[in-house]
């Protein structure tokens, strides 16, 4: 029967990769964005972007620094596998990550699929297991503790331009979604050091009527937790100290880019505090859009973009600047990870048709 569940979640799992899924996130962004433009078009704000090499100059530095990120998770992969992914490996399985998560609802994400990719890989399925809890649970900490840290200097304006209380739309949801992230990764942490009780838990709650359908899941998830234990309790204190600081860099790159996106479409002379606020609201808007619906968060971060930098950038710019800034960081991945992941799912194909 195991092997029957195994078989079947490989399966859906192949099929949660579908290609066609590239089609509906694209078309919800563009969408999303013909309306912006077409709402706030501003001819006179528009004629403010000048198409010289400074445009040029700092659309690239985006582009850097957010193929930077990609070469932190990359080197974050190959010390998590304990180098057993060469980095060039690292790098594609980064990339079919990116497109697991890129299709998937921000609330769900790639973490199913990236178990089921790695485990195919030449890595055990419990260290498959060990890697995706333990980026989810570093991730998590990082956002913890740098949104706590970017509030005391900035103040509720670190959700919104014109917000000067937690009282509000805004101020609820980044409550809530920072709650529940203390939650859950309070859990997973308790997990290193108390998986037999987190174990015990999950399998309580699968008794529960209602969840029972989900009781298989839970009952695996809990084995996986004993199992992350006892994986990552082994590991000495520089692999810890390593993976934490790739893990910072991959995030500030992510949401620097968005500083290069506004400076390469107006002329400005920020102070360091400006910058630094444009990358506090970046980290914000990503977190509080952490359980759109749709794809990838598409359609819904295009949306919001121009609301939270309208103190920096006008509608009718910040429409521009949204559609750049997904241009680089969403669309490729879509892109590049079609391209990727048939040579991927032929190859582990091959491989196993090898080992049979």
């Amino acid at each position: 029967m195991s092997e029957l569940n195994r078989i079947s979640d490989d399966k859906e799992v192949l099929k949660s990769l579908d290609l066609s899924k590239v089609i509906l996130p694209v078309i919800i962004g563009l969408l999303v964005i013909l309306f912006m433009v077409f709402r706030q078009f501003d001819v006179d704000e528009l004629s403010k972007i000048k198409w010289n090499s400074r445009l040029w100059t700092y659309l690239a530095i985006a582009l850097g620094v957010y193929m930077l990120r990609h070469i932190f998770y990359a080197w974050r992969l190959k010390i998590l596998s304990d180098h057993e992914f060469t980095f060039k490996h690292a790098v594609e399985l980064v990339f079919i990550w990116e497109f697991a998560s890129a299709i998937s609802p921000t609330s769900i994400g790639g973490s199913a699929v990236a178990v089921f990719f790695l485990s195919q890989e030449k890595i055990s399925a419990a260290k498959a297991v060990s890697i995706v809890l333990y980026t989810v649970i570093v991730d998590t900490f990082f956002f913890l503790t740098s949104l706590v840290i970017l509030y005391m200097i900035f103040g509720p304006t670190l959700i919104r331009p014109d917000l000067t209380s937690l009282m509000s739309g805004y101020g609820f949801t980044f409550m809530a979604v920072w709650l529940f992230m203390l939650f859950y990764g309070g859990v997973l942490l308790l997990g290193l050091f108390r998986p037999r009780v987190i174990r015990w838990i999950l399998i309580s709650i699968s008794k529960i009527p209602f969840i029972r359908r989900f009781r298989h899941s839970l009952i695996q998830t809990g084995q996986d937790v004993v199992v992350t234990s006892a994986e990552l309790r082994k590991k000495p204190f520089s692999f810890h100290f390593k993976t934490i600081l790739l893990t910072i860099g991959a995030w500030v790159t992510r949401f620097a880019t968005v500083n290069f996106i506004i400076l390469a479409l107006l002329e400005v002379n920020w102070s360091f505090m400006e910058h630094f606020l444009v990358y506090a609201r970046a980290e914000t808007m990503y977190v509080i859009t952490q359980f759109s619906p749709t794809p990838g968060g598409s359609g819904v971060m295009e949306l919001m973009f121009s609301g939270f930098f309208k103190d920096f950038i006008s509608p009718a710019l910040g429409s521009v600047g949204a559609l750049l800034w997904r241009l680089i960081t969403y669309y490729p991945y879509l892109v590049i990870g079609a391209l990727i992941i048939p040579n991927w799912i032929r190859r582990v194909i091959r491989n196993k048709r090898t080992q049979a």
